[in-house]
C-alpha cells in the first residue's frame, strides 16, 4: 500500500541497508535529537504529557530552529521558498499550515 500511494504521487521510495544506521544518518540523527529533548531528559507520569512535549518540540524545529542544511532557514522558511517557486509540487499552500491564533 505505501509503495503504491509513493509511485501515485511520484515519490521514489528508496530503502536502506538493514543495521547500516549510517546510511540513513538524517533519520538517525533525528531520532537523537527527540530523545535527548524528551524521554533522555524528562521523566513522564502519562504518555498524553510526552505526547504534548513532543507537539511542542516538533512545532519549535519546524517553525523556530535555522538549520545549516537550509541555509539558515528554518524548515517551515525552506517549504515556503520551495513552494514560490514550484507551487506545482504541493497539494496544499504552505502558507495556511502555519500555527497560529485559530489553532
Amino acid at each position: 500500500m505505501f509503495d503504491m500511494r509513493c509511485r501515485e504521487n511520484g515519490i521514489e521510495h528508496r530503502l536502506t541497508k538493514i543495521k547500516h544506521p549510517w546510511t540513513n544518518g538524517q533519520v538517525e540523527r533525528m531520532i537523537r535529537t527527540i530523545k535527548e529533548a524528551t524521554v533522555q531528559r524528562y521523566y513522564y507520569d502519562r504518555h498524553d504529557q510526552l505526547e504534548a512535549h513532543l507537539a511542542d518540540l516538533i512545532n519549535a524545529y519546524n517553525y523556530a530552529r535555522r538549520l545549516k542544511t537550509l541555509k539558515g532557514l528554518t524548515p517551515y522558511e525552506y517549504i515556503c521558498k520551495c513552494w514560490t517557486f514550484q507551487p506545482e509540487r504541493f497539494k496544499l499552500n504552505p502558507l495556511q499550515q502555519m500555527p497560529g491564533l485559530n489553532t
